[in-house]
């Protein structure tokens, strides 16, 4: 396939390519992918690999925004959010998410803490705020919206990544999140407060990146997984969101060239799509990883189908 680049406004630039191909992002490392719908289009939200081919753990300086209205063609708006957005943070850019409520955009980031009087360190949760998708984004409170202080059921100091947010039917909205174990919350309206105390539990295989969504009035968690190593992706259902979750399996096995992977999922133009990472770019690994994505299935009784990962991709939507 042959690929050009096309610079676009503001420097950034886009992959234009006849055909859909794995992975999707080919200018840049990518990682743990957050997508969402709006507006007919898809916006992208992901992590920055750029450890060198060397390295034996990560560097993520910041977060990223592609969009697509075919699943095939990429723009890159630039690296728009990074730590150093947060007074507060002095780590990495780990996995995201960004959800649309009532004209603005949240994104819901991880990353360490400094040691201050608000924190002794370790992994936090952040909110930043944009009137646009694309940015600018800011600290929507000034401080960390959860630190490690707050979640005592895990005794490292890395438990409180991977945020995943929804708004369920009432209104109600639920932040998720955690390494070791699953945790949960309700947010209040403005997004940017807990409402109630933070509850915890473990899936069966649970290790981190969990993604929240609702089909057909049945809830879905699915997260990376210990039933091997590497990573696998497995997921529960519930009729409830607050529980109790029912193990349903795995969903994908493990990928290319990478120990961990992540999930994020959407519907767009009545296809079902299934975002993950692997290693499989020139000088790809764990630590310089790519996203990919998919088509996902449902069998009739709403369980999944397991994800058959290709190098070709999806076909372009219009």
């Amino acid at each position: 396939m042959k690929i050009r680049f096309t610079l676009l406004a503001l420097g950034c630039f886009a992959f234009i390519g006849s055909k859909a191909q794995n992975p999707i992002i080919k200018n840049i490392f990518t990682a743990d992918p957050a997508p969402i719908v709006y507006h007919d289009t898809v916006f992208l939200y992901t992590g920055h690999d750029t450890a060198s081919t060397t390295a034996t753990n990560y560097k993520m300086p910041d977060w990223h925004v592609f969009s697509s209205t075919d699943m095939v063609n990429w723009k890159d708006y630039g690296a728009v959010l990074s730590p150093k957005t947060f007074s507060w943070a002095g780590g990495d850019a780990y996995a995201a998410q960004c959800i649309y409520r009532n004209g603005k955009f949240y994104w819901y980031v991880s990353t360490f803490h400094q040691a201050d009087e608000n924190s002794k360190g370790g992994a936090a949760i952040g909110v930043a705020v944009s009137d646009r998708p694309t940015g600018p984004f800011k600290d929507a409170i000034g401080k960390a919206l959860v630190v490690n202080e707050m979640t005592t059921d895990m005794k490292h100091s890395w438990d409180d990544i991977d945020p995943t947010v929804f708004i369920d039917d009432d209104g109600q909205a639920y932040l998720f999140w955690g390494n070791g174990s699953c945790k949960w919350v309700k947010l209040k309206s403005n997004m940017t407060e807990l409402q109630d105390s933070i509850h915890t539990f473990k899936p069966l295989h649970y290790i981190e990146g969990p993604w929240i969504y609702k089909r057909n009035n049945l809830y879905y968690l699915v997260y990376a997984s210990a039933g091997t190593r590497p990573e696998m992706i497995e997921y529960c259902t519930a009729t409830n969101i607050e529980g109790p979750w029912e193990y349903r399996g795995i969903i994908q096995e493990n990928v290319p060239n990478s120990f961990t992977t992540h999930p994020g999922i959407i519907d767009y133009k009545g296809k079902s799509y299934f975002f993950y990472h692997n290693g499989t770019l020139p000088t790809g690994g764990s630590y310089r990883r790519s996203i990919c994505v998919d088509y996902l299935y449902y069998n009739p009784d709403g369980s999944i189908q397991k994800i058959i990962q290709t190098t070709t991709g999806v076909s372009p939507v219009k």
